[in-house]
């Protein structure tokens, strides 16, 4: 048997992280050496997204998300039925579009 069937990650979940935060709206820019996804809210009469969460992942790791995503959209799709995304499907989304998250305008 390998040793690396019996490796287990103990994670310690803090309560205001268990809460978690809802995103429908997800940005993701990338560098040489990191990937960033902002993950923001659209809602009706919010003049811009609000940004909640920022994660910076080695490329790597962002490769893997997208494995371990797949992996498990596969999964709910097998239980559940096929995901239905409506409408026309959403390109990506240019950053120099949106304003700074400062709240500064686009010049």
């Amino acid at each position: 048997m390998d040793n690396n069937d019996n490796k287990q990650i103990r994670l310690e979940l803090k309560a205001e992280i268990a809460r978690g935060s809802y995103s429908n709206l997800a940005i993701i820019t990338h560098s040489h050496s990191e990937f960033i996804i902002d993950f923001a809210t659209v809602l009706p009469g919010l003049q811009k997204p609000e940004v909640s969460n920022r994660i910076v992942m080695t490329p790597e790791h962002a490769k893997r998300l997208l494995g371990a995503l797949s992996e498990n959209i596969g999964k709910y799709e097998a239980q559940f039925g096929e995901i239905s995304l409506g409408g026309e499907p959403k390109g990506t989304f240019n950053l120099a579009d949106f304003a700074p998250l400062g709240g500064g305008s686009k010049s």
